[in-house]
C-alpha cells in the first residue's frame, strides 16, 4: 500500500489520529478499494471508532493488490507511536507539504514520511503486527432516535462539563428540548452537583426523538469526536434507541466517513422489557460459562467495487489520484468495566452481553492449608 497526503489533508489526518487515541492503544490500519481505514477499539470493547478515507482525499492512492486467495494487507500499530508523528498539529499546517505512507510488509515496516519545507524531510519506521479485520456489530437505520446538530452546538455544550467527568445523560421530553446532564450516582445524589443543560429544537438540523428517551455514555470519547468535527466543520449525528443499546456518532463527506460507537448504561426498566432489533440486541447473550470468541462477533466490512462519486467536498479539498504504475488476545475479567463504579451495566458492543451488578458468580471451594492460629493459647 501507498498513498500519499498533501496540503492541508494532512492536518485532517492527525486530528483524525488525535481522535482515534482517546479510544484504544493500538490503531488499525487497513486499506481497501473504498479508501484507507482507520480503527481503534478500547480494552473493555465498548468504545469503537472509524475513519475512512475516500480516495479522493490523496493525491496519490494505491491500495496494493490482492490475489484470489488472499485479500488485502491490514497491521495495526501501537498508538503512541503513531501519535507522537502528529502530535503538534500547529506545525503539521505550517511546516509539512506532504505525507507519505508506505507499507513494507517484508521488513515489517509502516513507513511515514513528511516532506517538509526547504527540503527537509523527516522519515520514521514503525514497527506493525498483521491483524484480523476490525469491525464492530451496529446499524444506524434500527435505531428509533436521531439527532443531527452543527458540532459547534454540541461542542458548546458539553465544555460546561469538567474534564473529569465520565459519563453524561443525553435525554429528550415531551416538549422537543434535548438536555445533557452529568450522570449522577443514585446512591449518593445529594452529595453530587448537577449541571444539567437544556437545547431548543430549532438549534438542531433535524430531530427524529422518541419522548422520555435517554442514555448515558462515556463523555472523553465523545469529545474526542467532537473536536474534529468542530475543526472540520461537519455536522453530527446521533443515533440511539433504549439505554443498554449502543450510541452511534457519524460524520459524513464527500471524503471522509466517520463512526462512533459507545455503549450505554443500561437501567432495570429497559432489562424487564423485549430487547429490541438495534445494533447488537440481535445477538444472543452468552451464558455466564460463555467464552468470548471474538472471531464469531466480528463481521467483515462490505466495501464497494465502483468508484468514489459525488459533490465537491465542502471540508477538505479534493485531490485526483494518479494512476498506479490477530494475536491472541488478554482474557479479561468477565464483567468488569474499567474506570467505572461496579454496579454500572455496559452492553458489550462485540459479544452482546450485559453486565450486570451484583450478579452472584460461582462459588469456588479453597482448600485451607493452613488454619487460623490466634485461637490457640
Amino acid at each position: 500500500m501507498k498513498c500519499v497526503i498533501a496540503g492541508g489533508n494532512v492536518k485532517v489526518l492527525g486530528r483524525a489520529v488525535h481522535s482515534l487515541s482517546r479510544i484504544g492503544d493500538e490503531l488499525y490500519l487497513e486499506p481497501t478499494e473504498s479508501g484507507l481505514s482507520l480503527r481503534a477499539v478500547n480494552s473493555s470493547r465498548s468504545a469503537f471508532a472509524s475513519f475512512l478515507f475516500a480516495p479522493l482525499f490523496f493525491q496519490l492512492y494505491e491500495p496494493g493488490s490482492a490475489g484470489p486467495d488472499t485479500e488485502l494487507f491490514r497491521c495495526k500499530v501501537h498508538m503512541k507511536s503513531f501519535l507522537g508523528i502528529f502530535r503538534s498539529l500547529p506545525s503539521l499546517e505550517k511546516s509539512v507539504g506532504k505525507c507519505l505512507i508506505l507499507f513494507k510488509p517484508r521488513a515489517s515496516r509502516l513507513v511515514l514520511q513528511l516532506h517538509c519545507k526547504y527540503g527537509v524531510t523527516k522519515t520514521h519506521n514503525l514497527a506493525f503486527q498483521e491483524c484480523e479485520r476490525l469491525q464492530a456489530v451496529f446499524d444506524t437505520k434500527r435505531c428509533a432516535s436521531r439527532l443531527c446538530a452543527p458540532a459547534r452546538v454540541l461542542a458548546e455544550a458539553v465544555v460546561h462539563f469538567p474534564l473529569t467527568l465520565a459519563e453524561v445523560t443525553l435525554g429528550t421530553c415531551p416538549s422537543g428540548k434535548i438536555s445533557l446532564r452529568n450522570y449522577v450516582e443514585e446512591a449518593e445524589p445529594s452529595k453530587t452537583m448537577v449541571t444539567e443543560l437544556w437545547l431548543a429544537e430549532d438549534e438542531f438540523q433535524s430531530v427524529a426523538v422518541a419522548p422520555g428517551s435517554h442514555i448515558t455514555f462515556c463523555l472523553k470519547e465523545f469529545r474526542g469526536l467532537l473536536s474534529f468535527a468542530e475543526a472540520s466543520n461537519l455536522p453530527l449525528t446521533i443515533h440511539f434507541d433504549e439505554p443498554g443499546r449502543p450510541v452511534i456518532f457519524t460524520l459524513d463527506d464527500t471524503v471522509l466517513e466517520v463512526h462512533l460507537v459507545l455503549a450505554t448504561l443500561s437501567d432495570l426498566e429497559s432489562n424487564s422489557q423485549s430487547p429490541s432489533t438495534n445494533g447488537v440486541s440481535h445477538l444472543p447473550a452468552p451464558s455466564d460459562d460463555f467464552p468470548d470468541d471474538l472471531e464469531s462477533y466480528m463481521v467483515a466490512m462490505e466495501t464497494s467495487e465502483g468508484g468514489f462519486e459525488g459533490p465537491p467536498s465542502p471540508a477538505f479539498p479534493l485531490r485526483t489520484p494518479q494512476p498506479a504504475e490477530r494475536e491472541p488476545e488478554e482474557e479479561e475479567e468477565e464483567g468488569a468495566v474499567p474506570g467505572t463504579p461496579p454496579h454500572k451495566k455496559f452492553r458489550s458492543l462485540f459479544f452482546g452481553s450485559v453486565m450486570t451488578p451484583g450478579r452472584p458468580g460461582p462459588a469456588t471451594i479453597q482448600e485451607v492449608l493452613a488454619e487460623d492460629s490466634d485461637g490457640e493459647s
